[in-house]
């Protein structure tokens, strides 16, 4: 069958994957770039089209004065669903804004203009929006226009042809990337599958707090109707764990449409260090992961603290997928304040029992690697989607330690200790549990790897997706008889709707010669099939 796969370049391994797995299906890959320098596009597909959501999209088109007409009320639709909290117009306008994109050519101009800016403060000021809207300024309306306009490019793009003749449109994160699967589902009768690993709701939630309050809530009800709008018209939604599976129903998405499908990891690049006879250092305690505010290292380097004074031959090897370098120095700080440079002796070389690692050097050549330079693996973090680092872990054979946020207690499963976030106490008091028990340590971390070996491998996602495609096919409805963004009616009919001024003269020109029939010549035949669309079209009933 052939799929349409709309990805970010974030979710470039897992596709890969995907592809890969289900060779018997054709992929047409629809990757969005949401910010400069993205990530690079997955391989694989028969088929590939890239767009960049954050470069400039100013096609240089403009309205003519019924189009603008247009435009507003459609807009204003929009935008009393985004300040009103209703489902109804925002729908109405949101499709009805993608049918005006593809006929008119974008909407990039209209989005920016001055119609735009008055339509969005009119919805503000009317009775029964928000009252996080209400007090928006002007700067505060420019400022949620230019985020709007970003937002709704997908409209615009020219890949609906395409996607409408895919036997499924498979959207690999919500939001605004999964929009052209939304349109195609509305529009040609393509069945949506929406595949959520991170809530991206949750992710605008959690992002840094924007310093114009009013933007920020328009922002957040534009995205909260769209992810109704999108978990109630998807045929199945595979969220990749319980924790998104609550933010989905709260946000109506239908239990009988729901299936929890846990994203799969390459079991096979852990198999060395999970099946080893040496299970590491038992002194040594190991975290990987980006070094980013949400891991919360500060929490772990006090809690560090507290372990050294009961044990002081411990050791905590830091190991860095990625880095935020402000936050990266102020780690370092801390733990030159807290573990000076220690010698064994007058004449050796001090040494941090803390080190900052990167993956990829030399002692880490991989991030296998890395898990086996310890018995014991950590997880600080304050918010956490699903945690990729701690399956890495438990497919290592690894007893873990971790905070009690987003889906670690479901993806723990009682083969490793579970602990409050943000409390250093109760992370050192676990630690030191295990490295006081290596026996228990070695148990945990052997269940830990059975436990990702049946749930989290590449194997049974793959699985589960081949499964779900034939199910949405199966089940398909016809799509409808009346194509969207087709050619208007009068495109295909041969001739002129009006008998141009220069008709009669052209008749005289054409008159008989003396002695022929003088039988007037049929008018042009109209094709059959521009009859039904004839009489659908607005025209019609003029």
């Amino acid at each position: 069958m052939r799929i349409g796969l709309l990805t970010t370049g974030e979710s470039r391994l897992w596709c890969e994957r995907l592809v890969r797995g289900l060779p018997q299906h054709e992929f047409d890959l629809y990757t969005m770039h949401r910010e400069r320098g993205g990530a690079a596009r997955p391989g694989g597909g028969r088929a590939h089209r890239t767009a960049e959501l954050w470069a400039p999209a100013d096609d240089g088109r403009s309205y003519g004065r019924r189009e603008r007409r247009r435009f507003a009320a459609l807009f204003g639709e929009l935008m009393t669903g985004i300040c009103t909290g209703d489902g109804a117009p925002f729908a109405a306008g949101l499709y009805g804004l993608a049918e005006l994109a593809r006929n008119e050519g974008g909407l990039y101009a209209a989005l920016r203009s001055e119609t735009a800016v008055r339509a969005v403060e009119s919805a503000c000021r009317a009775p029964g929006a928000s009252p996080a809207v209400q007090t928006a300024g002007v700067p505060d309306l420019l400022a949620f226009v230019d985020e709007l306009e970003r937002a709704l490019r997908p409209l615009s793009l020219d890949w609906y042809d395409d996607l409408g003749a895919a036997d499924v449109c498979h959207a690999a994160a919500g939001g605004v990337v999964a929009l052209p699967g939304l349109l195609a589902k509305r529009f040609f009768g393509v069945p949506l599958l929406l595949t959520e690993y991170g809530v991206q709701l949750r992710a605008h939630y959690l992002a840094a707090p924007d310093a114009r309050r009013a933007v920020r809530a328009l922002l957040a009800a534009f995205q909260l109707r769209l992810a109704t709008e999108l978990y109630t018209a998807a045929d199945t939604l595979t969220p990749g764990n319980a924790h998104a599976r609550r933010w989905q129903e709260r946000c109506g998405a239908p239990r009988d449409r729901l299936r929890t499908v846990y994203p799969g990891m390459e079991a096979d690049r852990f198999a060395t260090v999970g099946e080893a006879a040496d299970q590491g250092d038992p002194d040594t305690l190991v975290w990987v992961g980006r070094i980013e505010p949400a891991k919360d290292l500060i929490a772990l380097l006090h809690a560090f603290a507290e372990i050294r004074r009961a044990a002081p031959g411990t050791r905590l090897r830091l190991f860095a997928t990625a880095v935020s370098p402000a936050y990266l120095a102020d780690c370092r700080s801390l733990a030159a304040q807290l573990f000076p440079d220690e010698a064994a002796n007058a004449v050796t070389v001090g040494e941090s029992p803390v080190t900052f690692e990167e993956i990829g050097g030399p002692e880490a050549p991989s991030v296998a690697d890395a898990y086996g330079a310890g018995r014991i693996a950590l997880l600080s973090s304050v918010v956490e989607g699903f945690p990729i680092t701690l399956v890495e872990a438990m497919l290592c054979g690894r007893a873990t330690v971790s905070t009690d946020v987003g889906a670690v207690c479901e993806v723990i499963g009682g083969t490793g200790l579970v602990v409050p976030p943000r409390n250093p106490r109760a992370l050192a008091d676990s630690c030191l549990t295990l490295l006081r028990d290596p026996e228990r340590t070695g148990r945990l971390g052997a269940a830990a790897r059975a436990r990702a070996l049946e749930l989290f491998t590449v194997e049974q996602n793959i699985a589960a997706f081949r499964e779900i495609y034939l199910q949405l096919v199966a089940h398909r409805t016809p799509p409808p008889s009346r194509a969207f963004f087709t050619a208007p009616p009068e495109a295909v009919i041969p001739g002129h709707w009006t008998a141009p001024t220069w008709a009669a003269g052209a008749a005289t020109w054409a008159a008989p010669a003396a002695g022929a029939t003088a039988a007037a010549a049929p008018p042009p035949a109209v094709p059959a099939a521009a009859g039904p669309a004839l009489a659908d079209s607005p025209e019609a009933t003029v």
